[in-house]
């Protein structure tokens, strides 16, 4: 009876321990996720001109920013429409989809039925698209813009990539801006 109460209680405390490993861990990764939240949206610094509009945002933007930034690290699935998974086009419709806003689960679709701007219009919250993997024309990829730098014309974005989930990627990066096909406004 004795053995049996001493292996009981190492196999409680052996779980335990293992428990208590797999809490830290994650609240480890949250407090990192919590950091490049803050090292992102601390992008001030990257203006430097006069010209930048700094009353630009608006809290409805921030609301998307802030909610598509709650899913940094989250793995890319194709067809994945959250909140766990995404495909690029379903991480954008379900991010603007948690702020009431419901737009098409599909990124040609986003692609068409928004409003076209250019450039130099680029605000935070506004669709990003790229061509796909092939590079061969054609909607293939979109994202969600985080901050834009209207001295150079580049921007930083939010997207499911297929290699590495939910993350920020910036314009200037040679996949991006070799694909970069136009950006469009889902709110006015």
């Amino acid at each position: 009876m004795s053995k049996k109460l001493f292996l009981c209680a190492v196999l409680f405390l052996f779980t335990s321990s293992i428990n208590m490993d797999a809490r830290h861990k994650k609240t480890r990764r949250t407090v990192q996720t919590e950091q490049r939240y803050r090292e992102i949206d601390n992008y001030d610094f990257l203006y430097t001109g006069e010209d930048y509009d700094f009353e630009q945002s608006s809290p409805v933007m921030d609301n998307v920013i802030d909610e598509a930034f709650t899913h940094i690290g989250a793995r890319y699935v194709h067809g994945g429409k959250g909140p766990y998974v995404f495909d690029c086009s379903g991480f954008t419709s379900y991010v603007y989809k948690q702020i009431g806003v419901n737009i098409s689960p599909s990124s040609k679709m986003q692609y068409a039925t928004q409003t076209p701007i250019h450039n130099s219009e680029l605000q935070r919250g506004d669709l990003v698209f790229f061509q796909g993997r092939s590079g061969r024309g054609g909607v293939g990829h979109v994202g969600i813009v985080v901050d834009v730098d209207h001295n150079n014309g580049t921007f930083n974005f939010i997207h499911a990539s297929t290699s590495r989930g939910v993350r920020v990627s910036n314009s200037t990066e040679s996949y991006y801006r070799s694909r970069y096909i136009g950006a469009r406004r889902v709110m006015e």
